[in-house]
Order: C-alpha cells, then structure tokens, then sequence
C-alpha cells in the first residue's frame, strides 16, 4: 500500500516531538528483569536479551548485581535465589555499549538493583567506567546541579549519555568515604581499601524501612540476614530446575524469601550517581517539601494501584516533578504483565514491563513506543506536565483545554489474513482512561473458511465519547475460529487518519506481518453531546441558511412578490433542525427537551409571588390595618374623654367664679342700699340744712369709696379668675399634648411592629416559595433523569449492555453537572432575591422611621407654638378689659 493510504501520520513515526523538556515530562519505554527469557523461576538469563531490547526502543533496562561464586569473583547478573542462571556483569555492560544507541540516539537508564558487597560493587563502578568510558555520565552538567527545586535535564541535553539508577550515600559521608578510598588507592593498599567500609553502618544502613523497598519477585515480603542467605545458597546450589517436577517447583516457589537490595554503597559507584537517584518512597507530601528532582522512587503494581485509588491527583503531580518506576508484583512467576495504561494516565515515566512475554499489555507498549521514532521517549500531555494544572486520571468529564472525540471505525474486510482455510473475526478496542477504555464489545461476525480475502462489512464501531485522546490508543486485532491471535496493530488516537485505510498488521511481537491488512472506514470527530449537532452543523456552514433564504426569496419574486414587501423576522431554523434531529435520534428525544429548556425546572411565580419579591407595602397601607385602626379609636376615646373631662372642670371653676362673683356684688348691693337708706333716712330728717349737707356728703363719700373698693375687689377678683383660668387651661393644654405625644409614640410602635410582622410574613412567604421551587426542581430533575434512562433502555440502535450501561453513565454524569448548575443557578436566584427583600425591607424601615421621626418633630414644634399662643392670650386675658358680668358688676 503506498504511505497515502498509511493509517497514521507518517511524520509520527519520525522524531516529531519536543526532546528539550525534563525527562520527568516523558514516557520511557522501560523493561523489567530485562536478563530473564522466561519464567521469574527457573529461568534462563541471557546477554542477548539485552542487546534485542534496546534495539526495539527500550531505554531503561534492570540488572540484578550479585556477587560472583567463581574464583574469579567476578559480579553477575541473575535473578538472586530463584534457580535462574546468571551471566557476568562485564558482559552485559559490553552488550549494552554495543546496542545501546543504534536505534535511539537518547539516553539510556540502568536500573541496578544491587545486592553485591563493597567490593564487587567497586568492580560494578570500575567496569561501567572502562567499557562505557565517556558514554557513562560520572557528573551532572553545569546547566543541571543537583539542588532541590532544579529541574532534570532534558533528553536531549543527555544524548548519547548512560544513566545509572542505584542509591547513593549521603554527600557528606560520600565525600569522606572517597577520600579515604582514593588515599588507600595511592597508599597502595586495594584490599584494605575495596574492605574498608564494608562493615560501616551508616544512618541509612540502620534504617528499616530502606531494606523495605519493593521488588516483583517478593512473595512473602519477609527479609533475611547475610548467614541465612548463605545458608538458603548451599541447600539451592546442588539443585537443578529441569530436575524438579511441577510439585517441587511450587515449594520452591513457596519457600522463596526475597533478599533485599543493599544500601551500604561504596562510595566509588556512589559518587557516579546523579539524576536518577533511588530513595524510599515516603509520601507525597513529603516529597513535595523536600522538591528533589532527581530522586525517584519504585513501586510495584499493587503498591501504584493503591496510591491511584488514594491519592490519584497527588501521584500525577508527583510524576511531573520527579520519575517513577512501575514493575510487575512477585506473584508474576509466569513473567506475565500487567496493564501499562492505569499508569500511564498516572504520568508515570517508568512502566517496567517483562519483556520476553508477548501479551496484550507488551503489545500496547510496543505499539504505544513504535512512534516518535522509536526513540523510547513520548512527551506527555501538557496537562500532566504543567504545575498549574490539575488532571484527575479517574475523570469522567473532560479536561480544561481537551477537546473530546468521536472515533467510528467499520471494518469492511481483510487481506491475505491466513494462507489456510479458517474462519476469522475482527475486535476493535480503545484504551485510554477508564472511562474511554472500551475492551472486548466491538467485534464482527466470524467469516467462515476464509482467511485469505473475508469480507466483514460490519457495523461501525463508534466510541462515542473519547475524553482525553491524547492519552488513547486504538487497537485492531484479528483472531481466528480457536480465538488465536493472528495480527494486531496500535494506533494512537490523537496520531489516527479518517478515511479508507487498509491497517497492515503486526504479529505479537510488534513485528509486521507480510501483506496482511485490515481494511476499514474511520471517521474522526469532534465530540458534540446530544441535541447540539444541529447548532454545531450551522456553525460548520454559516452560509446554508442565507443560500436558503435568497433561493425562496427568488422564487417569491417569480410568483410576482417584491423583496421590499417581505419583511425580516427571527429565524427558528436551528430549533427546527434541532427537533427534527431529536426526532430522529429518537432514545435522546424526552430527555432533551428537559435539557433544552433549563428554565422548565425552576418554578414560574405567580402575580402572589412577585409580590413577595417586590413588596409594595407603604405607610398608608399599614395605617388602613385593623390593628391600627383600632389603636386610632381607642386613642380617640382616651381624647374625648380628657376633653370632657377638661371641660367640666373648666365649667365648675366658671360656675365657682360666678359664685364668688355675685356674692361680691350681692354685698356690694347690700353695702350700697344700707348708705342710699341711711342717705334718705338722712334727708327726711328735720335737721339743719348744713348738718344735713355734711351729712349726706359724708354718706356719699361713704359710697363713692365703698364703690370704688367694690371695683378694685371686683377687678382683683377676676384677675385672679383670669389667672387662674389661663393656669387650668395651660394645664389642661399640657395634658392633653402629653396624651397625644404619648399616643403618637404608641402610633410609631405599632406602626413599626406592624412593619416588622409584614416583613416576616414576606420573609416567610419567600422562604416557602424557595422552597417550592427547590422541591419542584428536584421533582423535575428527577422525572427527567427517569426520562432519560428510560429513553436509552428502550434504545434500540444500543446493540449491547456495556454500551448501553456506559450510555446511562454518560447521562447520568451529565445530568448531575446540568442538575448542579441549575441548582446552583437556583441558589443564587433565591439569594439575589433574599438580598432584594431584604433591601426592600431595610428602606421601607428607613421611611417608616422617617415618617415617625417627621411626626415627632412636628408635634414638638405644634406644641411649642400652641403654649406661646396660650401665654399671650393669658396675657391679653389679664390685660383686657372687664366685660359681660364683671362690668356689670361693677356698674
């Protein structure tokens, strides 16, 4: 087939991505026992599987240093008290060197995993020193110090360089240490020197939970001491694996007590570690204090399985700082492999596979690494790089920044498959996160007696929803009737070309397969949820409905319409493409219109209810109250009554004035008939006429001074009235304005508590009605949750139950972001609301509060005025003149 029809981007299988960022950044296609060939148990190791692994990509590979048990002493690699053979450490460093940059020009990581005394482990260093000479990096670079908060350095800042991964003393101890090696060495004393520290306990030698560190073959996970060690090595030694039957291997198996790697380093191999410097994993948070870059740690699969399902978040931000190794768990025996991908969403740089074993979990690795050249780095997305970003690998919604996909894939047919006759069938599956992990439900009919042209013309396979495509791979796989592997193939999703393909297979070991092809269909696209795909297709062609409206508007002018006669109204052509979309998807039909009308969950309020929200209570209104009403009668009784009161005392202190009045005159009259009696008497007498003139000058004079003291009696008499009077009135006045401004403070109470009664009557009301509406949307919420999965469970184009039930979780997943907006939504509806309520309250209290405040002064200052008025006129009643009674009186 020519590369046109290639089913991935041919610029994917060349270099293609950025190789400058921190190696943290970066998928490492790593391997795991890389020495073994077969079983964990009884296995043969080999220097050749070295050589085979690097040259398909591999950049990280594991050796187990043991001491020698030759004369010689020469270290080898094996895997300790398993009855597997070794092969010596020199010459895998040899097979390293040869292959190690014929495929991948990019640095290469040795896991040792060191179980070797000081003195095999300087012949380790002084081997890796001679055979790789400048290939080894001995010194971090300039640009990279090993300091915390500095980064790695990048793949190609370590081109061509080979990496040692081991643990390392303590600077300060490998500083001292070195020197004293180094003067030994010149002093000329190589045995004292290779056994100098050999029984040195540092800190970290004491420290139990170094000697803890996890490893596959662990099965029992119970550590031994030196002597047992040797004495378990005498009773294996004189075994052989190809004697023992099924029966002896499993005690073997059993009786198996993992050793664990050594932490008392030799300075020498020490001081040649740099940027992947193994440590005791000791938490997260730990981790992120300390921020070392360079030290990395290794988790078996059950260990990285548990920190997921704990601290999933927190591992990914982990691995974009600092590398991580995953290997198989010891109960492995069968050299099997676990999934890769849970880890891979994870950011984990180091997903350690065995592999001489072709599986479905190698074959995705293979596949996965056969891009960006092979070069056994892929860039991780830039979510799972970046610090300022959170990604969750357990996601169900998409990510910030990630737009989902829609893969459909038909398999039409297949070519040149099997040169016999035997029935075949193709399964389609993705693997990505677990929610966009789709295994073993998309698979065609099994086309009988044919494996050289079978035609399948299958239905599409269509994963609906691909959250996180950049982290997806699609795989094809072709097995025949007896369900054995035939050919498979890897495709990355974010890497996939649409269109008519022909997929050329590969065998188990990601080998090509000569001639045998996969023809299918694929269609790619941008994942658009229900009841959407009629907006996005007019967005896609803007233009279709103005084409639309200028071709009826032409034919209009055919029949004799001018253009200027029709007029521009809103276009409901999306809703009618989206209905008749709806109608045709069908299962999406009821729960889309829930979704499409948002509003349809929150009550519509009432004219009572607009009221509660917009109160339109004023002071009229709560004067026209029964209450109030009731409290202006009483007051107006109280009134009536003090004025009644008031005037029967004014009427009894009249009546005693006119009293004393008229007894004043009545003596006056009497005082004035005694001397006119006495004057006549006077005259009628036959007296001198001048003793009669004196006489009756006198008795004049007599009267004139009684009269003129009855005028002044008189006059003091009604000014005392007068007085007294304007005192009973200035009383009475400040009586009755006492009575009125204590009514108007009870006028201003009630008033106010009649407010506050009407506020909380609204506030109430409010309060019932939010939850009116919250109870009604949760009711509708929930009708249409019912809807839909309804629609979907009658669905008829569902062909199985796992898509069925991924449908349903689908919805539901929506449905719960959709039902949390509208509540939320809700909520801040119902707080605005409160808010406006309680605006409205505050000013209605504001003017009430005016109103009284305007009320009191104004019956301050008509009191005022009134007791001004009252002082002159009692005045003026003092002054005037005597009139009615009194002047009569004293007439």
């Amino acid at each position: 087939m020519s590369d046109e029809n290639a089913p991935v981007f041919l610029d994917r299988l060349e270099v293609y991505q950025e190789m400058d960022h921190p190696l943290s950044h970066y998928f490492i296609n790593s391997s795991h026992n890389t020495y073994l060939t077969g079983r964990q148990f009884g296995g043969k190791s080999s220097v050749e599987i070295y050589r085979q692994v690097l040259l398909t990509g591999c950049r990280c590979v594991e050796l187990d240093c043991w001491d020698g048990k030759g004369e010689d002493q020469e270290p080898i690699i094996t895997h300790g008290k398993a009855m597997c053979t070794d092969v010596l450490f020199k010459d895998v460093i040899q097979g390293i060197k040869e292959t190690a940059f014929l495929t991948s020009e990019y640095p290469v990581i040795l896991s040792f995993e060191n179980h070797c005394t000081k003195h095999q482990q300087y012949k380790l260093a002084r081997y890796c020193e001679d055979i790789f000479g400048d290939l080894l990096l001995k010194q971090p670079l300039e640009d990279f110090p090993m300091e915390p908060g500095c980064p790695l350095p990048s793949p190609n800042d370590l081109k061509g360089k080979i990496l040692i991964k081991n643990r390392r003393l303590k600077p300060e101890v490998e500083k001292k240490q070195l020197e004293d090696f180094r003067k030994h060495m010149e002093a000329g004393e190589p045995s004292v020197s290779t056994n100098l520290f050999e029984d040195e306990n540092e800190d970290e030698t004491n420290t139990a939970e170094l000697l803890n560190e996890a490893h596959p073959e662990r099965i029992h996970g119970c550590l031994i001491t030196e002597e047992e060690n040797r004495e378990e090595e005498v009773l294996l030694r004189h075994r052989k694996a190809e004697e023992e039957n099924v029966a002896d291997e499993l005690a073997v198996i059993q009786s198996y007590t993992y050793v664990a790697a050594t932490t008392n380093i030799h300075p020498y191999l020490s001081n040649i570690i740099n940027y992947a410097q193994a440590v005791k994993f000791t938490g997260f948070d730990e981790a992120e204090e300390k921020n070392i870059h360079h030290n990395m740690s290794s988790f078996n699969e059950s260990v990285g399985l548990g920190y997921l399902r704990t601290n999933a978040i927190e591992f990914v931000n982990y691995n974009k700082r600092q590398m991580s190794r995953i290997y198989p768990k010891g109960g492995r025996v069968d050299s099997s492999n676990y999934m890769p991908q849970i880890f891979w969403n994870a950011g984990c740089q180091m997903v350690s596979l065995n592999f001489q074993t072709p599986d479905l979990a190698m074959q995705l690795n293979q596949g996965k690494f056969e891009y960006n050249g092979s070069c056994g780095f892929l860039l991780k997305p830039d979510f799972m790089r970046r610090p300022d970003r959170m990604f969750d690998p357990f996601s169900e919604t998409p990510v910030d920044g990630v737009i989902a996909a829609t893969c459909s894939v038909q398999v039409i047919s297949g070519q040149f498959l099997s040169d016999k006759k035997i029935g075949t069938y193709v399964e389609v599956d993705m693997y990505g996160l677990p929610t966009d992990t789709i295994r073993k439900e998309f698979r065609t009919r099994m086309v009988m007696n044919n494996g050289l042209n079978p035609v399948y013309n299958a239905e599409a396979f269509v994963f609906r929803k691909v959250i996180l495509p950049d982290l997806a791979v699609l795989r094809v796989a072709v097995y025949d009737d007896n369900n054995k592997l035939i050919g498979q193939r890897i495709l990355p999703l974010d890497g996939l070309q649409s269109g008519y393909r022909h997929i050329s297979l590969r065998n188990e070991y990601n080998k090509p397969l000569p001639l045998a092809t996969v023809f299918c269909n694929i269609i790619l696209k941008t994942y658009v949820p229900d009841g959407f795909g009629a907006i996005v297709d007019a967005l896609s062609d803007p233009k279709k409905f103005l084409s639309i409206c200028e071709k009826r508007t032409d034919q209009m002018r055919a029949m004799g319409i001018e253009t200027s006669d029709i007029a521009d109204v809103p276009s409901d052509v999306w809703k009618g493409n989206k209905k008749r979309k709806t109608n045709q998807a069908g299962m999406m039909m009821k729960p889309q219109k829930d979704s499409d009308r948002p509003r349809e969950n929150m009550p519509i309020s009432s004219k009572e209810d607009s009221s509660v929200l917009t109160p339109q209570l004023t002071i009229d209104d709560l004067k026209q109250t029964k209450t109030f009403l009731k409290l202006i009668k009483k007051q107006q009784k109280e009134v009536n009554a003090l004025k009644k009161k008031h005037a029967k005392a004014q009427h009894a202190l009249r009546s005693s004035h006119s009293a004393q009045l008229d007894k004043t005159v009545a003596q006056h009259e009497k005082e004035k008939h005694t001397l006119e009696k006495q004057l006549h008497k006077n005259t009628s007498r036959k007296v001198s006429e001048s003793s009669s003139l004196e006489m009756s000058r006198d008795i004049e004079q007599q009267m004139k001074t009684a009269v003129m003291n009855h005028k002044s009696k008189v006059k003091d008499m009604a000014s005392a009235q007068a007085s007294e009077c304007s005192e009973m009135l200035r009383w009475h006045s400040a009586e009755e304005q006492t009575v009125v401004e204590q009514h108007l403070l009870q006028q201003c109470e009630q008033l106010h508590k009649l407010l506050m009664l009407e506020q909380e009557q609204q506030t109430h009301q409010l309060t019932l009605l939010h939850e009116r509406q919250s109870k009604e949307m949760r009711t509708n919420q929930a009708k249409t949750s019912m809807e839909s999965s309804k629609a979907i469970s009658q669905d008829k184009s569902i062909k199985n139950k796992a898509e069925r039930e991924r449908r349903v979780r689908e919805l539901n997943s929506t449905n719960t972001r959709k039902f949390l907006t509208e509540r939320k939504r809700l909520a801040m509806k119902q707080t605005k609301e409160c808010e406006q309520l309680q605006a409205a309250q505050r000013e209605q209290l504001e003017r009430l509060e005016k109103h009284n405040e305007e009320l009191s002064n104004s019956c301050y200052a008509k009191s005022q005025c009134q007791g001004q008025n009252e002082a002159v006129c009692g005045d003026m009643r003092e002054d005037e003149p005597l009139t009615g009674q009194t002047h009569m009186s004293l007439q």
